[in-house]
C-alpha cells in the first residue's frame, strides 16, 4: 500500500519565520497519509523543543528529510567540514528516531560546490550510512541536481562502490537534467528490480535542461514533466511505499494553499489506481 506523504518543507519556510509550531494548525487541515519533516539548518539550537512539539501532534512521520548542508560540507571536504557534517547528520538522525521515522532522505551533495569534488561524496558514505544503520534509519540518497555531471551518472558511481545504497528518486530533479525518462529505460531497470529506490518526491517542473533560474518545485500539472508515464510505470512495477508531495504550497506573506496540497494528494491517489490515464 502507498503511502502518500507532505513535506513540512512545503508548510513552512523563511516567509511564515519557519515557525514549526504551525505545523499544529496546519497538518490536520491536510489529506495526507503523513509527512516528511524536513530539518532546517536554523533549528540546531532548539531541537528538543522541535522534537517535544512534533511528538506532542502525533503526526505519523515515517520519513525525515536531512538538513541540506550537510551535503554542502561534504561536498566542500576538509576535516573540519566533515566533522560538522558527521556531527549535524548524527543530530538529524537522532531527531528521526524520536519522531519514529525509517527513512532518512540526503542531500549527499549539495550547493554551490555540488558535485565538483564527487570523491569526497563517495569516500563519505560508509561513515554516513554507519551513523544512519546506528539509529535504525534507512539512508536514502537523492537524484540531486549536478553542475558538473549529472544525477544518474553519479548514482551509477555511487552503486558500484556501494551495491546496497539506497535512493530516493525526485521527479523535479530528474527533469532539471532531462532524466526522467531514464527511470523507464531498460539500462537502468536494476534500480527498481534490485529495489534501490525506496522513496519518491512527486513535483513539477517548468524549466527547461539545467536551467538555474526556474528550478523551482511546483505542484503537478504547473510544468510539463508527464506524470502519466511516470505513474504508469509505478504500476507497472508494484511500487508499494511512500511517495511525498513537496510543492511549495505557501505564498510571499507565509499562507498556505491547503486546496492545492490536498487536491495533489487526491491527483497522485487516483494515479496510483487508474486504469486508464487520469490526465
Amino acid at each position: 500500500m502507498n503511502e502518500i506523504l507532505c513535506s513540512t518543507g512545503a508548510l513552512i519556510g523563511r516567509p511564515n519565520g519557519r515557525n514549526y509550531k504551525l505545523l499544529e494548525f496546519l497538518t490536520g487541515q491536510l489529506s495526507c497519509d503523513g509527512f516528511e519533516f524536513m530539518m532546517y539548518d536554523t533549528w540546531y539550537g532548539e531541537v528538543d523543543a522541535l522534537v517535544n512539539t512534533l511528538t506532542a501532534l502525533q503526526l505519523h512521520i515515517p520519513v525525515v528529510h536531512c538538513e541540506k548542508r550537510i551535503g554542502e560540507a561534504i561536498s566542500k571536504g576538509g576535516k573540519e567540514e566533515l566533522e560538522d557534517a558527521y556531527h549535524r547528520f548524527e543530530i538529524n538522525c537522532g531527531i528521526a528516531e524520536k519522531l519514529q521515522a525509517k527513512k532518512i532522505v540526503m542531500h549527499l551533495w549539495d550547493g554551490i560546490t555540488s558535485d565538483a569534488n564527487f570523491e569526497n561524496n563517495i569516500k563519505a558514505y560508509p561513515q554516513l550510512t554507519e551513523i544512519a544503520g546506528s539509529y535504525n534509519m534507512d539512508l536514502l540518497v537523492e537524484n540531486v541536481v549536478c553542475n558538473h555531471e549529472s544525477p544518474m551518472q553519479r548514482w551509477c558511481e555511487l552503486a558500484e562502490k556501494y551495491p546496497d545504497i539506497h535512493f530516493i528518486f525526485d521527479t523535479k530533479m530528474a527533469a532539471f537534467h532531462e532524466q526522467l525518462d531514464l527511470l523507464y529505460d531498460e539500462k537502468y531497470e536494476w534500480l527498481w528490480k534490485e529495489g534501490h529506490i525506496r522513496h519518491y518526491h512527486v513535483n513539477d517542473y517548468g524549466g527547461g535542461y539545467k536551467d538555474w533560474k526556474n528550478l523551482r518545485t511546483l505542484p503537478i500539472g504547473k510544468g510539463h514533466a508527464d506524470f502519466e508515464r511516470f505513474f504508469k510505470h509505478l504500476q507497472k512495477t508494484g511500487y508499494e511505499g511512500t511517495l511525498t508531495v513537496e510543492s511549495t504550497a505557501f505564498n510571499a506573506e507565509g499562507v498556505v494553499d491547503i486546496k492545492m496540497l490536498n487536491d495533489q494528494f487526491e491527483y497522485i491517489r487516483k494515479a496510483l489506481t487508474a486504469d486508464e490515464s487520469c490526465f
